[in-house]
């Protein structure tokens, strides 16, 4: 269960992903402001982190009539040592204080959670509102299901990545997990594996992830 507080956010995610996604070769998004078309989010859905510190979150997004894109990300209470290179922004959440938003392929939680998920045939968090802040109840904007049958998964507790054209692999220690960036029509051909499919408004489910054990 994922607990969602009714918060002011600055910058809004929304914002911060349109701000880094022109520093990542592989989002193919244009550097110049003045040639960038506005960010729209498609859909989105997170997972649980089993210790619930650290909230992770993921969000498929097109930028003017380019690809969908596929931006994971995990915000901590406090800075992730040895993942500088993957910070996205800092945040200020007016319930929770200062954040530290992550391109997620960077954080173990983020490796360990997907790779539960795919393994086990686990799915996107349900979603609740924090209890006693009023506001409307969390609807889910999108799904992800995994493709195994494995009845656990090992603990991943430190990653390396290497990301070449649109793919990040991330090597947790128990198999590599393939981030596509890119994702639908235009994505790469994904490897074999087990496979982690989402599905948000308007589209078919789509591979976004890949387990190669």
């Amino acid at each position: 269960m994922a607990v969602i507080h009714n918060a002011e956010l600055r910058p809004s995610k929304t914002d911060a992903i349109a701000a880094w996604l022109p520093t990542q070769p592989w989002s193919g998004v244009d550097e110049d402001p003045a040639r960038r078309a506005p960010l729209v989010a498609l859909g989105r859905f997170r997972f649980d982190d089993p210790d619930g510190e650290v909230g992770v979150e993921t969000y498929l997004v097109r930028v003017g009539d380019g690809p969908v894109l596929h931006v994971p990300l995990t915000y901590r209470g406090a800075p992730l040592p040895g993942a500088e290179a993957f910070l996205v922004t800092e945040m200020d959440h007016s319930v929770l204080g200062r954040r530290w938003v992550y391109d997620a392929v960077g954080d173990p939680v983020y490796a360990d959670v997907l790779r539960r998920a795919i393994a086990t045939g686990g799915r996107e968090a349900d979603l609740e509102a924090a209890p006693g802040e009023g506001g409307p109840a969390p609807t889910k904007e999108g799904t992800a299901v995994g493709s195994g049958s494995d009845v656990d998964s090992p603990t991943v507790s430190a990653v390396h990545v290497a990301t070449a054209g649109t793919t990040s692999t991330v090597s947790t220690g128990h198999g590599d997990l393939v981030v596509l960036r890119v994702v639908g029509a235009e994505a790469t051909d994904a490897p074999d594996g087990a496979t982690l499919t989402a599905t948000w408004a308007g589209s078919e489910p789509t591979v976004v992830a890949v387990l190669r054990a």
